[in-house]
């Protein structure tokens, strides 16, 4: 019987993301399905990931000096590949023309650029990603949607007026290398002694590459306008990959530069996770956000902006707090000097998310999706 042949696709690959650890753990699970996966990326940063048998990743770079005039390229030549391969199924892990599911990560653009001026949605950026997205979420069209925020699907729904059918609804998908092993307690104690952190200190943890998305403006001015009493036994420890010298200097600039600690990009997040009292998720722009889960399974409580696609399960949970849209930073300045200010109420908060961790669904997210990709290829068979 000949194997199930599937193409995954994404606009850029490098070893920290959500999206691209998303993508590799359904690839797998569509492996194990009896399936054979080619992946294709039109960027690549860092090294390429080591592929199982039966998995192939291909760096498919398109020409271009603009990333849009790439993604065109690397469009037209994935079709290509599409025609030569005889795939079942195109899956996309970013919005583009020919996908037989996408993977809905990313926001709605229309949304994002709703305010832009007159001459915006003129450049050439501008109309080719709303093409793309076009592409995926018109009526018309026949891309099944594989959703993972509430939030972004009443926005694609109320601007495309695309079908309810066409929308396949995840769960989260908490990874099993991130929940807290037996021993964290030790896990955090170590993980604090390696940062100098004391163990009377409150840490207030930022996980997320992107720092400009993710909001790290935000908490740098949040933790500048805490009372003295309380930033001087407050930490904030951002986890990612970004311009790391550029951020230290706004740290210094907002005069809290001895209480900020950039780790960079990391692997252990569970040792993170074990050692915070808070997690802090200020963004400006998230669709879902799996690691406001993953600090939910870690029983943290979260502040987190009303943005985030997974900002409902913090309110669901009450086991945190949600920035308000529109966005206020006094506001948010309030919200943390409140967490930090509160030892019962952290308590409270994080025996709310334990409880609500044990009842949810928080973990299927890949299985499900691989389910209905597989399902979705042995009808094009």
């Amino acid at each position: 019987m000949t194997a199930t042949r599937l193409a995954f696709t994404m606009f850029k690959y490098f070893p920290y993301g959500g999206l691209q650890r998303d993508c590799l753990r359904i690839a797998e699970l569509c492996l194990e399905a009896g399936a054979e996966i080619d992946i294709y990326a039109a960027r690549l940063q860092g090294e390429p990931p080591r592929m199982p048998p039966g998995m192939n990743f291909f760096h498919l770079p398109g020409k271009g000096i603009s990333h849009h005039r790439q993604y065109i390229n690397f469009a037209a030549l994935l079709r290509e590949k599409v025609k030569t391969h005889g795939y079942q199924a195109v899956v996309g892990f970013n919005k583009m023309p020919g996908l037989d599911l996408y993977y809905a990560a990313d926001p709605c653009y229309a949304a994002t650029v709703k305010g832009k001026s007159f001459f915006y949605h003129l450049t050439s950026r501008c109309r080719t990603l709303s093409a793309f997205e076009r592409a995926v979420f018109a009526p018309s069209a026949k891309t099944v949607v594989l959703s993972i925020s509430e939030v972004q699907r009443a926005l694609f729904q109320k601007i495309y007026n695309t079908p309810a059918e066409r929308f396949y609804d995840l769960p989260p998908g908490v990874p099993a290398d991130r929940l807290l092993p037996p021993g964290s307690r030790e896990l955090g104690e170590s993980l604090r002694r390696e940062l100098k952190i004391g163990p009377d200190e409150l840490m207030v943890l930022m996980v997320g590459s992107g720092f400009k998305r993710k909001g790290v403006d935000r908490a740098l001015k949040a933790f500048q306008a805490l009372p003295e009493k309380i930033l001087l036994k407050s930490r904030l420890i951002v986890v990612g990959d970004d311009r790391l010298d550029y951020y230290r200097k706004m740290a210094r600039r907002f005069q809290v530069g001895d209480r900020v600690i950039f780790t960079g990009g990391r692997t252990d997040i569970p040792r993170f996770l074990a050692a915070a009292d808070i997690f802090l998720h200020p963004a400006y722009q998230e669709n879902a956000g799996l690691v406001l889960i993953e600090a939910l399974a870690a029983a943290l409580p979260v502040l987190v902006t009303a943005v985030c696609g997974y900002g409902v399960h913090v309110e669901r949970a009450a086991a945190g707090l949600l920035v308000p849209e529109p966005f206020v930073q006094e506001e948010m300045n309030r919200l943390l000097t409140l967490m930090l200010d509160s030892a019962a109420k952290r308590a409270e908060w994080s025996e709310n998310a334990q409880k609500y961790v044990a009842k949810t669904d928080l973990f299927s997210l890949a299985e499900k999706a691989a389910e209905k990709i597989m399902a979705a290829a042995h009808k094009n068979i």
